[in-house]
């Protein structure tokens, strides 16, 4: 069994010394709150939400904690469907909002009727499923980082603190409750975790909390891929994409996650997959701040570009055309990333539509640009030749042409894509036709023969 830290009192952080002010929290989370707490239950803020609130952000969402169970839950909402097998949830949707309830969860290793079902663990020390329901106080110390292991309780507007999180939170740490090792191995999506918190936060990680990093990158390799998906949204899609990328490569994560691209940033002499990456980032970084829509597909495009150029290049030898060549490096880099991270087809088939167009936007004459404007992926695919733009020199000179050609009238666009070759050909004949109607204006006339 675990060693855990001995539950504590809390350190109460009454109203007047916090700046949580619950005109700050979703209506919606307050209105779960209060029914849980009118009902008899205790109801607590819970998580990220707390936190970002303690640090004076907007946060992206509000989880709520309780000694209701699933069940009970479910009964006090009509709006609510509880979900998960490892870890059960309750979630209650008020339209396209859902506030997540969480009941208390206890650290015991004892399977108990009245507490939950049980915890299973894989041989590695990997948690399968956790619901064996406890305590406010023993939901605090199984939680994962100080900092979110803060409550908000609603029965009195005060801040409960069993870890030390606020003391934390001031010293800008982000500290692992219990031993980090341990915790990595019950877990191994809290690498990434604490990688993404210091990235978003701009927070330090504590010297215990990283040391292990380093070197557990592998324990990665037993996360199902479709939960890995769901990750790297949250790495990528957060606002601070290249604060993210840097620290995982730094700490020896990244290339757990995409080995191909790793392989291809490790080779120094090619500069040309890191620029296009970092550009990628920051143009999804900028984006979230502009409030504008962002689409995974294009960060993936751009995640694997490189691992399907070199594959493009091992296949050229075949004696495969350009298209076939393209299809058939998209299937083996798709295949091989989807072993590590999923990629739903919903996000792989927009992805490989923005690879397919790029050699398209090289056709720039006749018909082929204006019909290629009306294809559903021209503008992320346009997106992504500007981005490749800064390093390849072909691709700077198309980005060019269509940046122009974007900027012109109809009229414009249809001269703008005739041919070269049949502009010079009329040209020709127009001089020719004239130079034949002025031979026959200056010659002389025949004088009439004898027999005239």
């Amino acid at each position: 069994m675990e060693s855990r830290t001995p539950i504590s009192l809390p350190i109460l952080i009454p109203r007047p010394e916090h700046n949580i002010s619950r005109a700050n929290i979703s209506a919606n989370a307050v209105k779960v709150l209060y029914r849980l707490h009118d009902a008899g239950h205790r109801a607590c803020l819970v998580g990220g939400g707390v936190r970002d609130l303690l640090l004076g952000r907007e946060p992206k969402d509000f989880d709520v904690a309780t000694d209701a169970q699933p069940e009970q839950v479910y009964q006090l909402f009509r709006n609510c469907r509880l979900i998960g097998r490892r870890f059960r949830l309750a979630h209650v949707r008020f339209g396209q909002d859902i506030v997540e309830v969480a009941t208390f969860r206890a650290c015991s290793e004892e399977s108990d009727a009245s507490k939950g079902s049980g915890v299973e663990r894989a041989a590695d020390g990997r948690i399968l499923s956790d619901n064996v329901y406890g305590s406010i106080e023993e939901d605090a110390w199984r939680r994962d980082f100080t900092i979110n292991a803060l409550y908000y309780d609603i029965a009195n507007f005060a801040v409960l603190d069993y870890v030390g999180g606020m003391a934390d939170l001031k010293a800008g740490l982000i500290r692992l409750i219990g031993d980090p090792v341990q915790r990595y191995h019950e877990d191994p999506v809290r690498m990434l975790r604490a990688a993404r918190f210091a990235a978003k936060l701009g927070l330090r990680l504590d010297p215990a909390t990283e040391a292990p990093l380093h070197r557990l990158g592998h324990l990665l390799e037993q996360i199902p891929p479709a939960r890995l998906f769901d990750e790297i949204l949250k790495l990528f899609m957060g606002g601070s994409a290249i604060q993210t990328f840097e620290l995982l490569r730094h700490y020896r994560l990244f290339g757990w996650l995409f080995p191909a691209t790793e392989r291809c940033l490790n080779r120094q002499q090619q500069h040309y997959p890191k620029t296009l990456l970092i550009r990628a980032l920051a143009n999804t970084d900028q984006r979230l701040t502009e409030d504008k829509p962002i689409h995974p597909a294009f960060l993936f495009a751009a995640l694997l570009w490189e691992p399907l150029r070199e594959q493009m290049q091992r296949l050229q030898a075949d004696g495969l055309d350009q298209h076939e060549t393209l299809q058939e490096a998209a299937d083996i880099v798709t295949r091989e990333q989807s072993r590590r991270v999923a990629l739903p087809r919903r996000y792989s088939l927009p992805m490989r539509e923005i690879w397919e167009l790029q050699p398209r936007l090289a056709q720039i004459t006749g018909k082929r640009p204006l019909r290629l404007l009306t294809h559903p992926r021209f503008r992320a695919a346009y997106d992504f030749l500007i981005l490749r733009a800064d390093t390849d020199a072909q691709a700077a000179e198309l980005a060019k042409w269509w940046t122009r050609f974007l900027q012109m009238d109809d009229t414009g666009r249809v001269e703008a894509t005739q041919p070269a070759t049949k502009i010079k050909a009329k040209k020709g004949k127009l001089r020719r036709r004239r130079k034949s109607r002025s031979a026959s204006q200056d010659q002389p006339a025949i004088p009439p023969g004898p027999d005239a």
